[in-house]
């Protein structure tokens, strides 16, 4: 054969390889893609600790705090930062200038989600609810309430709902039905996708629901004197919390102390 019709076929040859090569992996990064479009994308999964099997109670305490208080810090962060920017909000409408519809929006959307009624209310008025509504809760107190309304991290709706607070949902399939709901009652214990939500959804709700305005009058006129809020003195404004009552302050008063707790607000 002669040499250059012998080159020719060679490079035919390796040109048809090089074009079956390239036609291969386009088919198998194809097939590789549908793959990855086939199978749904999950969410990541969020162990909850075993608190039950640690044998050592003051251990587990410890455990306990340790594990929930950077949520907690981290949503007070959160709130701490919007009332920030609200502050300014606060000396526009008390010196009796009028807010702008940019402005007005925004208050009102922190309104809607903090559930002050604005019906009746000037934008002074509804500005002032929001000042006394958008605060942090100490550490310390959301703590002992958590220990108390969750026995520790152990309870049912805490490993199955991640609602340490033992919040209510009113609505069928909200959260979980108490298994020992008296006849005729409605509520379920609200379930939350996550430890951080739970949490969120707890100082949303001290923070909004008429049943504690107690204690954010009470952080108010600590805040008005220029003091740090006490939780010793916030938990009186728990009353309500519990059907327990003045016995649920107590308790939760007792936590604060035997653990120190309040060490941790700092």
């Amino acid at each position: 054969m002669e040499p250059d019709k012998a080159r020719k076929i060679e490079l035919s040859v390796a040109g048809l390889t090089a074009l079956a090569m390239v036609a291969l992996i386009v088919s198998v990064t194809s097939i590789a893609t549908a793959e990855r479009n086939a199978v749904p994308v999950m969410a990541p999964i969020s162990v909850f600790p075993d608190f039950a099997n640690i044998p050592d109670v003051e251990v587990k305490k410890q455990q306990f705090f340790d594990y929930l208080e950077d949520y907690i810090v981290a949503e007070n962060e959160s709130i701490a930062a919007v009332r920030e920017e609200l502050r300014p909000y606060l000396d526009i409408v008390n010196s009796g200038v009028a807010l702008s519809p940019r402005e007005r929006s925004w208050v009102l959307q922190l309104a809607d989600k903090y559930r002050v009624d604005t019906t009746e209310l000037s934008d002074r008025g509804i500005v002032n609810v929001l000042w006394r509504r958008i605060d942090i809760v100490p550490v310390s107190l959301a703590l002992a309430q958590a220990a108390n309304e969750s026995a520790w991290g152990t309870s049912r709706f805490t490993l199955e709902g991640n609602n340490l607070f033992g919040q209510w949902c009113y609505e069928e399939g909200c959260g979980i039905v108490p298994a020992r709901r008296p006849r005729g009652a409605t509520h379920e214990v609200k379930r939350f996708e996550s430890v951080s939500e739970g949490v969120a959804g707890y100082l949303l709700n001290i923070n909004s629901h008429p049943s504690y305005q107690d204690l954010r009058e009470i952080r108010q006129d600590m805040r008005n004197r220029g003091e740090s809020v006490d939780s010793l003195l916030l938990a009186r404004g728990l009353s309500r919390y519990s059907q327990r009552r003045d016995r649920y302050v107590d308790e939760v008063q007792n936590i604060i102390i035997q653990n120190d707790l309040q060490a941790r607000d700092s």
